[in-house]
């Protein structure tokens, strides 16, 4: 039994791990590298394996650094199954594909420059049609039902509760009279966030080892009750002067979140009840499918769905736009009104055209609600810069910039101490992954104190354990 880290490894992004066990080989994850183009296409193109020996892939989450290299391992020539929840079969679904037009786009604008230097044109990493061709090797299995993806791997899916239909994923691994109970944690969520289900600790469940997440070992989260209250004492503060609040969001799994808490202080009468507009087609899109599965709904958002007797991603207030003309519309409006697009960095999309038309009236705010990239757009409104090119045009700012922390879908250090501490005594290895060398050294310094830690490695890329 061996396994190798060949992504996310002293780094986030580029998830892939491949297990090698009675003759087969299991791999799992198969993300984008993600960054400079120049750095990464690279990376990504090309495998450190023949993608037609892969026996069988398993994805936590849908989530495009752990699955969005699919269509291109399917590409080289892979054609065994994916196997993945319901829910990530279908976010993976209009993701992907998302990813493969995106792609495409790319390199119609690289190489229009590639011609004026006299260089031979690129292709595109994959396509629509490549990521097309992907979904139909989806096989969907419920969370904690056994299935078997190689012989001698029997495999389970418990709740990750990092995005809907993420899951960690237990491996109970036979070879030649040995037995070992891997267990990969996907992307860990947080016990405090609405709609989603905790995540489930491994801790009690016989594991020898845990190969984990430490994105954020190197800091706690704010409350996101806190976060909330921020929310609300800006939403309040625009509305009162007349303004419109304008938010980036990513289309998966914030977008969802805004729209829980939104309609939560609206129906406590906290917020007044103005329009709110989710104008992003990926975000659409992604909404629909977690109305489509309320099985991977948490305690909390069902009693708030019983209580205020609506969805909890429905409300009188809420319109989800999508056409190009919808859209456009929104510039028209006087009133007063929350719109929230993609992209989340406002590097594309939508939300371009929304700062834009926005940015130059002192009653608007342009809420910030996730981790800005340097050099984009996002980060230099959240760094309150006075000037910003959108466009290739100098806009000045006079909109109040406002940023809120504390809506990661990711544990904080603190829960990340609480899952790898739950195998104290009980594990043989605890394997460090997507995470910075200052988050795993952070974490690492923490974990120290627990008492009976198991071994603690934070491997590079390429590195092999036998298990």
């Amino acid at each position: 039994m061996k396994l190798t880290i060949y992504g996310a490894a002293q780094s986030v992004t580029g998830s892939k791990y491949l297990l090698e066990i009675n003759g087969k080989r299991l791999l799992l994850e198969c993300g984008l590298f993600q960054g400079k183009r120049a750095r990464t296409y690279d990376y990504n193109l090309n495998f450190d394996f023949d993608p037609a020996s892969i026996d069988a892939v398993i994805l936590s989450h849908a989530h495009i650094d752990h699955s969005g290299n699919l269509p291109n391992l399917v590409k080289q020539g892979y054609r065994g199954p994916i196997y993945a929840t319901d829910a990530t079969r279908d976010l993976a679904d209009i993701m992907l594909k998302d990813s493969g037009h995106i792609h495409e786009y790319d390199v119609k604008y690289v190489n229009k420059k590639r011609r004026k230097k006299g260089l031979p044109p690129v292709e595109p990493l994959y396509t629509l049609a490549d990521a097309a061709r992907t979904i139909p090797l989806f096989k969907q299995v419920p969370y904690d039902a056994d299935f078997e993806p190689v012989p001698g791997v029997r495999a389970h899916f418990v709740e990750a509760g990092h995005i809907l239909g993420s899951a960690a994923v237990v491996l109970d691994l036979a070879e030649n009279g040995q037995t070992h109970r891997l267990w990969f944690a996907g992307d860990i969520g947080r016990a405090d966030k609405p709609l989603l289900r905790d995540p489930v600790l491994p801790g009690g469940k016989s594991v020898d080892t845990l190969l984990m997440e430490c994105t954020y070992g190197d800091r706690p989260h704010d409350n996101i009750e806190n976060a909330v209250a921020e929310i609300k004492e800006v939403v309040n503060r625009t509305v009162g002067r007349g303004g419109k609040v304008i938010i980036p969001s990513f289309s998966v799994g914030r977008t969802q979140t805004l729209v829980y808490y939104l309609n939560e202080l609206m129906a406590k009468g906290e917020i007044p009840k103005v329009p709110v507009f989710v104008d992003s087609p990926l975000a659409v899109s992604a909404s629909e499918i977690y109305r489509r599965h309320p099985e991977c709904y948490d305690s909390e958002t069902w009693a708030f769905i019983s209580e205020h007797r609506h969805p909890a991603l429905d409300f009188d207030q809420l319109t989800y736009t999508h056409s190009v003309d919808e859209s456009k519309a929104l510039n028209f409006r006087k009133d007063p009104i929350i719109i929230i697009s993609a992209s989340g960095m406002a590097e594309a999309g939508r939300i371009l055209h929304h700062i834009k038309n926005n940015i130059d009236d002192e009653r608007n705010t342009i809420l910030i609600v996730s981790w800005q990239a340097p050099h984009t757009l996002g980060r230099r409104l959240a760094d309150r810069e006075k000037e910003v090119r959108i466009f290739g045009e100098t806009y000045y700012r006079k909109a109040q910039v406002e940023t809120i922390n504390g809506f990661s879908a990711h544990a904080g250090q603190g829960g990340l101490i609480q899952y790898a501490s739950s195998v104290a005594g009980e594990a043989q290895r605890i394997i460090l992954i997507h995470g910075e060398p200052v988050a795993a050294e952070a974490l690492q310094e923490k974990l120290k104190n627990v008492p009976n830690m198991p071994e603690i490695a934070f491997p590079e890329r390429l590195t092999s354990f036998e298990l």
